[in-house]
């Protein structure tokens, strides 16, 4: 399981021209499901994405987690994140996991969210128009 977390100021995800997810300061999680991944992954991928220090205490430095820094999370699946792109000129989704099963584990990855931090989401499988103001630029790739 892979999230590609992205520290902004605001963000939000549109469907059919309608906002459907928002949030201010705090993380965009662009999340991509594999063929291998479980539930217990899903909770440890909860547990890194809120647990890393990415947000900068009082001295500029990065020693906060999303929650210290009072931040939300805006969840999007993203199964282009489990591209194999090491031959050719066009990627490889192989190691994806089916739509079922991908939406399952998002639901449930959400859901773990949702029991500690304010969490919004995009739609699954919908095509989306994500808009943010990253701040730093900040991003990080975790995987599990």
């Amino acid at each position: 399981m892979i999230a590609l977390i992205q520290r902004v100021k605001q963000a939000n995800v549109t469907v059919d021209n309608k906002i459907i997810g928002k949030i201010n300061n705090g993380l965009v999680v662009l999340l991509g499901v594999e063929q291998e991944d479980t539930e217990q992954k899903a909770v440890r991928l909860c547990e890194r994405v809120l647990g890393y220090r990415i947000f900068n205490d009082d001295n500029g430095k990065m020693n906060l987690n999303v929650t210290q820094a009072s931040g939300e999370l805006l969840v999007v699946s993203q199964f282009t994140l489990v591209a194999d792109t090491e031959k050719g000129m066009r990627p490889s989704f192989t190691k994806g996991a089916k739509p079922e099963q991908a939406n399952l584990l998002y639901q449930f990855f959400v859901e773990e969210c949702r029991k500690k931090i304010v969490t919004e989401t995009g739609q699954f499988a919908a095509d989306m128009q994500v808009s943010l103001i990253n701040d730093g630029p900040v991003t990080f790739w975790l995987q599990v």
